[in-house]
């Protein structure tokens, strides 16, 4: 097949970014064209406040652009990763004036929250949820703390709701897992459209045989993201388990004076990719103190294939990926003290931890590797071109 693979890349490299690039290799390697049609969010910082707003709303230029590329070749289907802000809507509609099918993973709640998250001062939010203008996120200034950013991005809702485009120019949107699939359908998406495939971790890590005692936090370091309960959880366990931190972000300053308080806290910033699952490897145990709505959770599949079990939020797309008991631990979100609870009697039930890396390797093994995906991503493919 031909395909065309159109993102929008983050300012800060995080797991969409990852989980795409791993979808683009995967179909190469099993012989398959891709073509990559990128931008990058640093490009709105060149642009004054009125182009800005118009290109997140209707991108001439994306139009335009995509519809030069599809000229010149002939692809199967378009595979859309992230449209926002820089490419906008707008290719959906050159796609389908030449008959192309159109692909959308759906990575985030753009399409339903100003912020994307359902995260409002620290909580989960659902204002906007299932509202033709979400203007409850305009109110409170939900994008980038902007009235203004915010207001843009709801008429960028709004208007494509008006116009239909998401129930009539998407042929199929990928969800990522089942709990991220009902929000959708809750928030006004055509459910025949929304099938379910999961990230994956390619090319497989393989799991580590020799563990140490540390914790280990991988991820954005943000409020939804709950390094807040992280570090409060871990002035309670001490030095009973030493935490290590990769990532940076909005809280970076936090975690660097946490680490100044807190002997067992120690902070590695960012780490290239093979360090990073390095560490998976030799840590005991994996936090996810997620807050939001996870859609998915690729660090937790990535230290399941290390075998290292996970204590994550009992919320979202992350709990639905962590069962309790077997492949890790819940604890309830944003509550620090059933957080340093769960460590502790993990650190008090070695074997039972031991186990449970076991069956988070059997797990990954099961759901997520390479082979699974590629035969469930072509099913979607196939569905759509012989429709």
């Amino acid at each position: 097949m031909e395909i065309l693979s159109v993102h929008t890349n983050y300012k800060i490299r995080g797991g969409e970014d990852e989980s795409r690039e791993s979808e683009e290799r995967l179909l190469e390697k099993m012989g398959h064209r891709v073509d990559r049609y990128e931008e990058s969010n640093y490009r709105m910082n060149q642009m004054n406040p009125i182009s800005a707003a118009t290109r997140t709303i209707w991108s001439i230029e994306a139009y335009q652009t995509m519809e030069q590329r599809l000229n010149d070749r002939a692809y199967n289907l378009v595979h859309v990763q992230n449209f926002f802000p820089v490419i906008s809507p707008s290719i959906y509609y050159a796609a389908r004036a030449k008959s192309v099918p159109v692909v959308q993973t759906l990575r985030n709640y753009r399409l339903l929250c100003p912020n994307a998250l359902f995260f409002r001062h620290g909580r989960v939010c659902e204002d906007c949820l299932g509202k033709t203008v979400p203007l409850p996120g305009v109110i409170h200034s939900c994008y980038r703390q902007s009235r203004l950013a915010s207001g843009v991005v709801a008429t960028m809702i709004t208007a494509h709701r008006a116009l239909q485009t998401w129930n009539e120019m998407v042929d199929v949107y990928i969800a990522l897992t089942e709990f991220a699939r009902k929000k959708f359908i809750e928030g006004g998406l055509p459910q025949n459209k929304i099938v379910v495939k999961p990230n994956f971790v390619f090319p497989d890590p393989g799991k580590a045989e020799e563990k140490e005692d540390f914790a280990l936090f991988v991820g954005r370091l943000s409020v939804e993201k709950g390094v807040d309960t992280l570090i409060a959880a871990w002035q309670q366990v001490g030095q009973s388990m030493p935490l290590k931190i990769i990532g940076e972000g909005p809280l970076e300053d936090q975690v660097i004076e946490a680490a100044q308080n807190i002997s067992s806290i120690q902070w590695l910033g960012r780490k290239p990719l093979p360090d990073v699952y390095e560490l998976m490897g030799r840590a005991r145990l994996l936090i996810f103190p997620s807050k939001w709505y996870e859609t998915f959770g690729r660090v937790a599949v990535e230290a399941f294939a290390k075998g290292t079990p996970v204590i994550a939020s009992n919320l979202g797309a992350i709990a639905e990926i962590v069962e309790h008991g077997r492949t890790g631990l819940h604890f309830s979100p944003g509550d620090s003290e059933d957080l340093a609870r769960q460590v502790e009697w993990a650190l008090s039930h070695p074997l039972e931890l031991a186990e449970m890396g076991n069956e988070a390797r059997s797990e990954f093994e099961a759901k997520y590797t390479a082979k699974q995906n590629y035969q469930r991503l072509m099913q979607i493919y196939e569905r759509i071109c012989s429709a």
